[in-house]
């Protein structure tokens, strides 16, 4: 039986008592156990029932017989509430752990800051003492005064000297992840805080390149350690590490020889190797400790054959340093330092391998997000759509990345060769006969003794172009560089019981592709994606049968706020979601070479709205581009593979030296007009060869407007054509000019004419009138086609088109009219859409 008890207090006590709102004012209802018990298991399973399931539920539950409906109702609607605050408790309960926790390491960093000061007050005020002693000016006294650097390197001749090395290796780690043993300056562009990937600092003034970064993580400390020693499942340019020797130490831990092998970044140098003493122990404060340095000799590790391809690297005494955090989780400190034997490479690439800043990106902060990664996924905070598993996920972009920097490296243990060239160095064509892309178990064959895969990739010098634009603009317009008959072509060798050379079976690609996204990773960094590109078919027979492609891409470094250390687009074809059989990866990888200063990304469009802005030619291109942006260099590589067959060999060999020069000719064509150093004027005469000049178009399109519809299209038509330019550049509609001819082909977009069509100046031209607009669109514009031709312009109703990206946009209206020269010859037709928007 439920009793009314008159109380004071809050409505909800969380023990069975609820006010109930109508009845008497300070009322509550008290339930019994059994009740209380019989509601929760109904709430379990919906929260929020309705009207007819509260009174199906007295009808059921005779234990609440004489319970009234809204008694029931308001029973649920506090349940919810206290769910709600239990929830946002625990949140700011774990929101308060965290500040405290990064507030303690702050106070770490700045306690460690000011022993550095003082070390460095110390340091000078010695020095300006011995300058002052001027009958000392030439004593070597002073020499002692100079820290002499220990040799890094020990023999580890035997057994008994691994622990002596070891315990030394621990020291000297801690005294640089926690201590003043190297001046640390703070990473230009990561600022720390609750919402920060850490606290990332970089060498100043040592030996070789060094990086430092601690954070807070939602993890225990073994499950951290755990996850940092198992390199290649971080660190993405890690391709093998393999543990030789272990030997027990001191507080359980152990002493571990490693040899470690990394993938080269491009095709222009070699790859590294290491040969290391690992420790690991647990410190007297429960803190976890994996320290790492190079052995002595440059022979230890597998046979000397297998390592032919690398150059040695040192690791300088390195690791991580892990400490519980109160109320759970841990404090991460993660140190590398490394001399990767930048005199073993060319010049003009020496930065990547002089940088700390890329040591940093590429290793430290990348360890950091990954812990962070995984953490966030097994508290529930990431969750992917359709139920997809992270582990899954990730296991895919690995192995995307995997195959791409395999087809780079090109290692003879992967069974890799070079074949011969046509005497010209510019496309290295690399053959391998035991590499498979199917498994046994699927229809076809399984690439092995009949054939293989042929890689063919070559790399060039960028200069000022930003990396994440171009990035960006291959990913988003890829028919400006690739050929459907390839794609088709690799997407057969999944299939298919043999391999078909290009233009055997010939296709059409619509220019559409639909990007589906799949995951990405907490910051941004990396983003998985299916994209499906459709085929047309060329015959009756055909148009029953899918000709659609779908690729696994990864796309890395193309968001705006990125400050990555190389940004890339990797994508393999896929039938269905792949098996464990390797990816059939090819791409594009743009590693800078001169790091931003102020750590701050290009955030240019892929529609040259910063050339656009005109004033002069050259005194406002200089003043708008950066001196950053101008002076930017980096290195591109490129890398495509192609399964193959015995019999076609040197025939595929020859299609991929020729396609891969197609495209590092797309490439440059693309990188002239998005370079900042460019004016948007010049870009506009490249692309738009055979039409008038932007400036001289822009005063037509006015002029003309004005003639047919007796109105300005712009407040002020008067000024000179680069200012008609820019104010049509900037006008709210969108503006766009085709081609007067039997297929009109798009020749000109203003700035919201390229927004709304989702393209580019650059791949405008793909784009056609009647691809834009849909069936009725379509009609409208061919029935009014004699109107247009007869009086000059015509008003088109309100109607949906088609984006260059597939998306529809929906407009209140459009006008078109023709533009005429200066001859009053009709040069092109223009179009003005009032008010688009996505839908």
């Amino acid at each position: 039986m439920a009793a009314a008890v008159a109380m004071r207090g809050s409505s909800s006590d969380g023990s069975g008592f609820d006010k109930v709102s109508g009845l008497d004012s300070g009322k509550y209802v008290r339930y019994t156990p059994e009740q209380v018990e019989a509601l929760e298991r109904v709430y379990a399973d919906c929260p929020k029932p309705t009207s007819s399931r509260r009174q199906q539920l007295l009808r059921e539950c005779p234990i609440l017989a004489n319970i009234e409906p809204k008694q029931i109702k308001v029973w649920f609607q506090n349940r919810r509430c206290r769910d709600k605050q239990r929830k946002e408790s625990s949140r700011l309960q774990a929101v308060n752990r965290k500040l405290t926790a990064m507030n303690k390491l702050l106070m770490e960093e700045n306690e460690r800051l000011q022993k550095q000061v003082s070390q460095l007050v110390h340091e000078n005020a010695h020095m300006r003492q011995q300058l002052q002693n001027t009958p000392l000016a030439n004593d070597t006294s002073c020499e002692s005064n100079v820290t002499t650097p220990q040799n890094p390197l020990r023999d580890a001749s035997n057994p008994s000297g691994l622990l002596s090395i070891a315990e030394e290796t621990l020291t000297e780690f801690l005294s640089k992840a926690t201590g003043t043993a190297i001046d640390w300056v703070q990473m230009p562009g990561m600022k720390p805080g609750p919402d920060s990937v850490g606290i990332v600092a970089i060498s100043h003034g040592c030996r070789g390149v060094a990086a430092r970064a601690c954070g807070l993580v939602n993890l225990e400390p073994t499950k951290v350690v755990e996850i940092l020693k198992d390199r290649p499942s971080w660190f993405r340019d890690c391709r093998n590490l393999e543990v030789f020797t272990m030997i027990p130490a001191g507080n359980g831990g152990t002493v571990e020889l490693v040899y470690t092998q990394l993938y080269a970044p491009t095709t222009l140098v070699p790859a590294r190797d290491f040969w290391t003493l690992r420790y690991s122990t647990t410190m007297e404060d429960g803190s976890l400790v994996v320290c790492e340095r190079s052995l002595s000799g440059s022979g230890g590790g597998p046979s000397a054959a297998s390592a032919q391809q690398y150059v040695r690297a040192e690791m300088l005494p390195s690791g991580y340093l892990v400490r519980p955090c109160e109320g759970g989780g841990s404090i991460v400190h993660i140190v590398d330092h490394l001399d990767l034997e930048a005199w073993s490479v060319p010049e003009v690439l020496r930065p990547l391998y002089e940088s700390s800043r890329v040591v940093a990106q590429k290793m430290t902060t990348a360890a950091l997000r990954h812990i962070r990664q995984i953490a966030q996924e097994t508290s529930g905070e990431v969750v992917y759509a359709l139920g997809r598993q992270p582990a899954v996920l990730r296991t895919f972009s690995q192995r995307l990345s995997r195959g791409f920097n395999d087809a780079i490296s090109g290692f003879n243990d992967d069974g890799w060769s070079i074949m011969g060239g046509d005497g010209v160095e510019d496309v290295v064509i690399a053959c391998n006969s035991t590499k498979k892309i199917r498994s046994s178990s699927n229809a076809g064959i399984a690439f092995g003794a009949p054939g293989g895969i042929i890689c063919a990739k070559a790399s060039m010098l960028l200069q000022s172009v930003p990396p994440a634009v171009l990035v960006r603009f291959l990913r988003e317009h890829r028919s400006e560089w690739a050929d459907y008959n390839i794609d088709a072509y690799l997407a057969s060798a999944l299939k298919t019981s043999a391999c078909l050379l290009p233009g055997l079976r010939p296709m059409r690609f619509s220019g559409s592709q639909i990007i589906i996204p799949l995951a990405h990773t907490v910051e941004n960094e990396e983003i998985l994606e299916v994209v499906r590109l459709e085929g047309q078919p060329l015959t009756h027979d055909e148009a029953l049968l899918s000709r659609d492609i779908h690729l696994l891409q990864l796309c890395t470094g193309i968001d705006e706020k990125s400050v990555g250390s190389s940004f890339q687009l990797v994508f393999a074809p896929i039938d269905d979601f792949p098996d464990e059989t390797p990816l059939i990866s090819s791409g594009f990888r743009v590693i800078p070479l001169d790091m931003k200063t102020d750590g701050a990304s290009s955030g240019r469009t892929l529609d040259l709205a910063s050339s656009l802005e005109v004033g002069s030619a050259t005194a406002q291109a200089s003043g708008d581009a950066s001196a950053d942006d101008c002076s930017l260099r980096s290195v591109l590589t490129i890398a495509f593979q192609f399964p193959y067959e015995l019999h076609l060999q040197d025939s595929v060999a020859a299609m991929a030296r020729q396609y891969v020069r197609s495209i590092v000719s797309a490439v440059q064509r693309v990188s002239m007009a998005i370079s900042p150093s460019q004016t948007g004027l010049n870009a506009g005469q490249r692309i738009i060869s055979g039409f008038p000049e932007a400036a001289t178009l822009a005063r037509w399109v006015c002029q003309s407007y004005h003639y047919h519809l007796g109105v300005e299209l712009l407040s002020q038509s008067d000024g000179d054509a680069e200012q008609l330019l820019k104010m049509l550049w900037h006008y709210q509609d969108a503006i766009l000019c085709c081609s007067f001819k039997e297929k009109p082909v798009f020749t000109f977009a203003n700035k919201a004419g390229l927004d709304m069509l989702e393209t580019s100046l650059v791949a405008l031209q793909d784009l056609t009138l009647d691809r834009i607009f849909d069936e009725p669109g379509k009609e409208a514009l061919f029935s009014n086609i004699p109107k247009l031709m007869e009086q000059g312009h015509v008003y088109l109703p309100s109607g949906v088109c088609m984006s260059g990206m597939g998306r529809h946009v929906s407009f209140d209206q459009a006008v078109a009219w023709k533009v005429l020269g200066e001859d009053s010859n009709v040069h092109c037709l223009a179009f003005c859409f009032v008010n688009w928007s996505f839908v």
